[in-house]
């Protein structure tokens, strides 16, 4: 695991190297003057993880907005109904979730374009309106290419690294120490395709589960409001 936490961070520093963050909505603390937050969701749907995660937000009637990698939603359509049918918000997370930066042109296109058709093709009521790049590593060409495809990009300002499973109440902490009004909070409900040989169905996102049915209730008793991302334009 030290190898990939090492590879995570490379490309997370990566992302100030290539383009500036200001470029892209980090949160929302300008619409409205409430105090909302945005839960987040990347790299599923996977058929382990997700439905938990679907039942700990129906059962404190919260939405949030799932970042669906292409392949996924084609090999789980169900999950995708399911996320439309409940509420939440389907968004592109690419095809394949490659490094964009180091993508040509027409495979960058390819990754982002396919995704959004992937998504509708799963749930026809789906329309995709946001975009998270892979690791978030952005550049101008990506974010142009979001743009060409109707998609706003959207990064997050709240990252307890669920992803290398820290403990349910470091993820807890993590997420109440930083969460400020307009916060868009980045969890996992699945795992990219080249990372699925580190993960066995025990190690999943149990952690991001249960943290999630600790986390709500807290967000909730702070005066947060869990909302669904807005739609400016």
């Amino acid at each position: 695991m030290a190898g990939r936490n090492s590879h995570r961070s490379e490309r997370a520093r990566a992302v100030k190297e290539r383009v500036t963050l200001s470029a892209v909505r980090c949160d929302y603390a300008d619409v409205g003057g409430s105090r909302a937050v945005y839960l987040t969701f990347d790299d599923g749907p996977n058929p382990f993880c997700t439905p938990e995660v679907l039942d700990v937000l129906a059962q404190h009637r919260v939405p949030a907005t799932f970042f669906v990698i292409g392949t996924y939603a084609t090999e789980h359509p169900e999950l995708i109904r399911r996320m439309i049918a409940e509420g939440h918000e389907v968004a592109n997370h690419t095809m394949t979730h490659p490094d964009l930066s180091r993508c040509g042109s027409a495979k960058l296109r390819d990754e982002v374009v396919t995704a959004s058709e992937a998504i509708r093709l799963a749930c026809p009521r789906a329309v995709p309106r946001h975009m998270r790049a892979p690791y978030g590593i952005w550049t101008q060409e990506v974010l142009a290419m979001s743009a060409r495809a109707g998609l706003t990009a959207i990064h997050w300002s709240v990252d307890p690294r669920d992803w290398s499973r820290p403990g349910v109440d470091r993820i807890v902490n993590s997420v109440m120490a930083s969460v400020r009004p307009g916060a868009i909070v980045l969890l996992h409900d699945g795992y990219p395709p080249d990372e699925e040989r580190l993960y066995t169905d025990a190690t999943l996102r149990d952690q991001t589960t249960k943290a999630l049915s600790y986390l709500i209730p807290a967000l909730q008793r702070c005066g947060f409001a869990i909302r669904p991302l807005p739609q400016l334009h």
